[in-house]
């Protein structure tokens, strides 16, 4: 699961890159300053994300139990709200919205609310084993 857990961290981080140079580039012609903004949020929290499964990744070195479930949170967490940010703001700029995404983007929301939860209740029972 480490493995995984690394290797998605990696993906996301490579693509935010992607997907964030395109937004600066290519799409600044074509979205509007709204739709801009949203897509860097999709970019940024997908970043910030990123760099979180590495370092949890790192934290971590088997992932089980409330780990596991954590590190789920969060990767399926980036899909949900970075992607329908993405194709929220691509559908929009072509005239073609499509609604169904709206509603996913608050549940990824919370699935990255969930890991960030998880994440402190698995550093606080570090904390306390390893205190004196």
């Amino acid at each position: 699961m480490k493995e995984l857990v690394l290797i998605f961290g990696g993906v996301y981080g490579t693509l935010s890159v992607i997907l964030g140079a395109f937004g600066a580039h290519a799409l600044k012609k074509k979205f509007s300053e709204d739709q801009l903004k949203s897509f860097e949020t999709g970019v940024k929290y997908q970043m910030y994300h990123a760099i979180v499964l590495i370092i949890c990744g790192i934290t971590f070195p088997f992932l089980s139990g409330l780990q596991t479930l954590m590190a789920w949170c969060f990767i399926i967490g980036i899909f949900l709200f970075s992607f329908s940010i993405y194709g929220l703001t691509w559908s929009s700029a072509r005239g073609k919205k499509i609604k169904i995404l709206g509603p996913i983007t608050p549940l990824g929301g919370l699935l990255l609310m969930a890991g960030w939860i998880l994440l402190t209740i698995n550093l606080a029972e570090i904390a306390l084993y390893l205190k004196p």
